[in-house]
């Protein structure tokens, strides 16, 4: 009865919150691209699976969707190769129809029947975040991730929206690498380890610089996080470079390899598996049986506009309730597949830009939004700070302060977005940057 008769694969345009929509440009403008995958069996169940084609573990391809064609679910739902969406798919049409919610498929007793979920933010100023910040609250929402930059005051950041979330809530400060190493790094934490909201430290230097973490761990108090790829996980936990982990390779299979390898170590992590519904609903799944996934899994849901569900998750207090009903436990709209339906290629249009910092010295940097005549990033050479999934970051914004050549967090650093414009000012100062960083 698990006996697969179709498959097929819709991608979509959905749109981000007004002001998502503005901020996420600057970084993460492809992650709208949304792809769903239906699978049906041979009785007529149908399962459904997202992932965004532009921030996955992995991709679902047409050769891959005609191969499981009359192949039983059950038996593919281990294999993380076939592709995020389609996985998920797997796990959400066999749960139906064997009457079992999906975390009943993935194995051992329903340790929670709520997981802890995040509110995230992209690249934003202070007074922005405070605004994201008050509508995560609102959501249910006690725990918030956010973009630390070198280029933003992370301290205004964290003043801000203190000034309006109650006690309780608390922000994880992702610095992606951009501290650079451990003698810049820990005076900045350690000022930051005074500010009650502040609960953990993501990425504040190069992962491969263990002889760092280890610094830093001696000198601050609360939590670092790094990923738990880079290094390889086995050589964090040996090293002892950090309290706990990120895991975006979120397949059922490698989840539960880095869960077992965390529950030996006594460390914690989070599932980050960027998407909207049915990705949110898969995360709660595996965070419900997922013994050491004791840190808020971060989805990014709330950046979206619509969860593309009938009836959304249940979020209160920063958790998110366990669906028990077979599959995911959710029911998916089918209306998005028209509503937002995408013609290929499967691609937005870059808006082109140009970012300003400003220091309270007067200083003053211009760089570009590099786009090459394909549409596509130009190729500048980048740290792993800069992964797959910052594909719409402003990269010669970052790779200037990842060589060193700015300031690195000073209070009163500020940032401003011109957007073409097609003024005489805006394209001479454009080509200049072009060829280069500009100073002020």
């Amino acid at each position: 009865m698990l006996k697969i008769a179709h498959a097929e694969r819709f991608v979509l345009n959905v749109p981000y919150t007004p002001r998502c929509e503005e901020w996420n440009a600057l970084m993460v403008r492809q992650w709208r691209v949304v792809e769903i995958v239906k699978v049906t069996l041979t009785d007529g169940t149908v399962g459904w699976g997202e992932s965004l084609p532009h921030y996955t573990w992995a991709r679902t391809s047409d050769a891959t969707l005609q191969t499981i064609i009359g192949q039983n679910a059950l038996s593919l739902i281990h294999d993380d190769s076939l592709g995020a969406g389609l996985q998920i798919a797997l796990l959400d049409v066999a749960g139906k129809a064997l009457g079992l919610p999906v975390w009943a498929l993935v194995g051992g007793p329903l340790l929670r029947e709520e997981t802890p979920i995040a509110w995230w933010n992209t690249e934003m100023n202070p007074e922005v975040l405070a605004e994201e910040a008050k509508d995560a609250v609102a959501a249910g929402y006690t725990f918030h991730k956010i973009k630390a930059r070198p280029f933003l005051d992370t301290f205004a950041q964290v003043e801000a929206i203190s000034a309006v979330t109650p006690s309780h809530f608390r922000l994880d400060m992702d610095f992606n690498d951009l501290l650079l190493h451990a003698g810049i790094a820990a005076p900045i934490l350690q000022e930051l380890d005074t500010y009650e909201k502040v609960a953990l430290y993501e990425g504040p230097i190069p992962q491969r610089d263990l002889e760092g973490y280890r610094k830093l761990r001696e000198k601050i108090v609360k939590p670092i996080a790094t990923h738990a790829d880079v290094p390889p996980l086995q050589i964090a936990l040996r090293e002892e470079n950090c309290d706990g982990f990120v895991l975006s390779e979120c397949g059922l299979s490698n989840a539960k390899r880095v869960n077992a390898l965390c529950a030996a170590f006594e460390k914690p992590y989070w599932l980050q598996g960027v998407g909207v519904g049915l990705m949110t609903a898969y995360l709660t799944h595996l965070g419900a049986v997922l013994s050491h996934a004791r840190w808020p899994a971060v989805t990014c849901m709330n950046n979206y506009a619509d969860d593309l569900l009938v009836s959304p998750l249940k979020i209160k207090d920063g958790f998110v309730e366990v669906p028990m009903t077979p599959g995911l436990g959710v029911e998916f709209d089918e209306s998005v597949l028209e509503k937002y339906a995408m013609e290929p290629p499967y691609h937005l249009p870059e808006r082109r830009h140009i970012v300003t910092i400003s220091w309270p010295s007067g200083r003053q940097m211009h760089y570009a939004y590099l786009v090459n005549r394909l549409g596509n990033h130009s190729a500048v050479p980048f740290s792993h700070a800069a992964n797959a999934y910052h594909l719409d970051t402003n990269r010669q914004c970052w790779e200037d302060f990842l060589l060193g050549n700015q300031p690195i967090e000073p209070r009163g650093v500020r940032l401003s977005v011109w957007k073409e414009d097609n003024t005489d000012e805006w394209v001479k100062l454009y080509e200049r940057c072009l060829r280069g960083p500009v100073r002020g």
